[in-house]
């Protein structure tokens, strides 16, 4: 089962039509032929979507907040019950993303859900690809560099003051893991699909070449090695709320499957609300806890493996896939929670994951 976005776009206007899309040209064919049309405009559902729409807000203000506090030294928000005034800053920016999140929902009362969570689907597929495609090039990138770097390729090519410029993590991150993290999102811009399997692939053929050099040739380096943590921790992490869209999560049927799709989307609002949102929020809250938290810290010092030199420098990278997790997973929870709700008022363009039906 692959990680791709399970619809793509046959129209444009207040009224898409969306079919499933595996890249089997029989299952095309089906797909098309039984295609869910979304309408912009249905059931009025308030709560619900303001709600959701708040959820985002609060991410989108308490992500500002992590770099007003990290870069700037605001306070967070809960400061400001101490009294440390510099936290009304904070505050206010979250109280404004709550706000505007919610009064958006108010001046589009007559969206349908499924229309709303296909459209913050669509971002959050946009934001994974990005960072997918960025972390590729980064792991072919760096691992470029810190094989000239230990076996002393640069010192044949640049003067010394350029090779020690290489041997420092924040010159590699800042002039070379972020332009390729750009340059993902410009990729991402162009395809549709996410390429999980490809990554997959490329994790396969990293482990296998540590190997046969190892083996064959009695060669390894532990940039190799970083490679395939590198990658793997990307794959599951960026992976997740792509899988949470399509059902393909490990979850133990021992009631839920045998429920009708109506009672499904009440139990997935119940475990939503009460499991998936507030873990994710925790995974943010501790993670971005100020500049010495296990996200913030790794991530403003470049941090790198205790390898040093002779390793990759992407360690700072791998803490920050954390945070991605969790937003990334939050945002999709509240996809989720609009096409659950959708569900249970039983409303049309329900999505099955029935596979004797495909």
């Amino acid at each position: 089962m692959g990680f791709t976005n399970p619809y793509a776009a046959f129209g444009s206007g207040d009224r898409r039509v969306y079919a499933h899309s595996k890249g089997d040209q029989g299952e095309k064919m089906s797909a098309v032929e039984g295609a869910v049309t979304i309408d912009r405009h249905g059931d009025p559902a308030p709560i619900t979507r303001m709600f959701g729409w708040a959820i985002l807000g609060a991410l989108a203000g308490f992500l500002i907040n992590n770099v007003l506090n990290v870069g700037f030294g605001f306070s967070l928000p809960q400061r400001l019950f101490a009294g440390d005034t510099s936290a009304l800053v904070t505050m206010l920016v979250l109280l404004v993303g709550i706000v505007l999140g919610a009064g958006y929902a108010l001046r589009t009362p007559n969206n349908a859900l499924r229309w709303d969570a296909q459209r913050i689907h669509r971002f959050n597929a946009y934001l994974i690809r990005g960072i997918f495609f960025g972390i590729l090039f980064v792991g072919l990138a760096d691992t470029a560099i810190s094989f000239m770097r230990v076996e002393k390729v640069f010192d044949t090519i640049f003067a010394r003051e350029i090779v020690l410029l290489f041997q420092r993590p924040d010159y590699v991150a800042l002039y070379f893991h972020l332009p390729l993290l750009a340059f993902g999102f410009v990729i991402a811009a162009f395809t549709r699909t996410p390429g999980f399997h490809w990554l997959a692939l490329l994790i396969i053929l990293a482990e296998l070449s540590i190997v046969i050099t190892r083996f064959v040739f009695s060669y390894e380096q532990a940039f190799m090695g970083d490679l395939v943590r590198y990658w793997y921790s990307g794959l599951f992490l960026l992976a997740s709320a792509l899988t949470l869209h399509e059902e393909g999560h490990v979850r133990v049927d021992i009631l839920y499957a045998g429920l009708s799709a109506k009672k499904k989307g009440l139990f997935n609002v119940i475990g939503i609300l009460f499991l998936g949102m507030p873990a994710m929020w925790t995974i943010l809250a501790v993670g971005f806890a100020g500049p010495q938290s296990i996200i913030n810290s790794p991530v403003m010092n470049f941090e790198i493996t205790q390898t040093g030199g002779i390793g990759m420098y992407v360690k700072y990278q791998m803490a920050a896939f954390l945070g991605v997790f969790g937003a990334t997973m939050l945002i999709q929870f509240v996809v989720m929670l609009f096409d659950s709700v959708a569900d249970w008022r039983d409303e049309p363009g329900h999505r099955s994951y029935d596979k004797s039906a495909q």
